[in-house]
């Protein structure tokens, strides 16, 4: 019985020390965003793609883990501790408050963000050429100027343009930099509307009735995340509403210039693939979205009151009718 017994042990100690040698040989990748939207998870996804074309697969060589802060930025900050405690090989924040809160948790384990806007102007690199530290990732700065031509294009007599945005998201402060300095040049006025959560984006939006000919949604998640609601005033009140970001448009908004965050997520990835590989994220330097699809939604257009010129349509790469 003892023989048995000291079988059994030792069979089972080389079972244990088997499962812990098989989880030891798989990477470990963790990604946390601020909340879930259609964007962001496109770029979760793109992140997913871009690993198993490496070779990490998904319960075969690769752990990965996916956590969403719900918009709350306390809850960021504990994803991110949790995150730190497990030591994964990597982490991969999407959107700045997600990244923001990474990185006040770690500077040992490496990091690569995916769709921040301004990585510097965040605090999250040192310069996007050298990053410095455990951080690099992909920028998805907005091709602002080419928004304000395109709402011009279709609003020829647009003087004011109202924005929706969040004041805490470090990435619609930079936006709403860039955009009031190139509307400027072009004549046209903004009128901020901010919103600090999501349940206060509906009214934020009907404080521009009667005030602007005009709304923009820029690429900020607490705004995206309730854009219905912006829709809804823009169609009862006859405002076009126009967004920065693709997905935005599939839900409502009449038109924009964005990029796909599916390829987002494949070029972070890649640049995962490279950290798990070995590469120091010191010396890689931040990656700027590639693409610019213009997506129209014609029924959107009909319902807030503008038609789209042929010639913009001849150049969409989407048309929602």
């Amino acid at each position: 019985m003892q023989i048995i017994g000291r079988a059994l042990a030792a069979g089972a100690a080389l079972a244990l020390l088997s499962a812990t040698a098989s989880a030891a040989d798989k990477a470990v990748v963790a990604v946390t965003a601020i909340v879930e939207h259609p964007s962001l998870d496109a770029v979760r996804n793109g992140v997913k793609t871009a690993l198993a074309e490496a070779g990490y697969r998904e319960g075969d060589t690769l752990v990965f883990q996916y956590e969403t802060a719900q918009g709350s930025p306390a809850t960021a900050a504990q994803i991110a501790r949790k995150y730190v405690g497990q030591i994964p090989d990597v982490i991969v924040p999407i959107t700045t408050p997600s990244a923001q809160a990474v990185a006040a948790a770690t500077r040992d384990i490496p990091v690569v963000f995916a769709a921040i806007t301004d990585p510097v102007g965040a605090g999250l690199v040192a310069s996007r050429e050298r990053p410095g530290g455990n951080i690099t990732g992909t920028s998805d700065m907005s091709p602002v100027a080419d928004h304000l031509d395109l709402i011009r294009e279709i609003m020829p007599s647009v003087q004011t343009l109202g924005v929706l945005y969040n004041p805490a998201e470090a990435n619609s402060v930079s936006i709403l930099a860039a955009l009031r300095a190139m509307a400027q040049d072009r004549g046209i006025a903004v009128l901020e509307a901010p919103a600090a959560r999501t349940g206060d984006v509906r009214t934020a939006a009907q404080s521009l009735i009667g005030k602007a000919d005009a709304i923009y949604v820029p690429t900020d998640s607490t705004i995206i995340t309730a854009i219905e609601a912006v829709v809804g005033v823009g169609i009862e009140n006859r405002i076009p509403v126009f967004s920065g970001d693709t997905d935005s448009v599939v839900r409502g908004a009449v038109a924009t210039l964005g990029f796909d965050y599916y390829q987002v997520g494949l070029q972070t990835g890649a640049m995962v693939v490279r950290v798990l590989k070995g590469e120091n994220p010191a010396g890689m330097p931040v990656v700027n979205a590639r693409g610019a699809d213009l997506v129209v939604n014609l029924k959107s257009a009909t319902a807030m009151g503008v038609t789209i010129p042929p010639a913009l349509l001849a150049r969409a790469s989407a048309v929602i009718r």
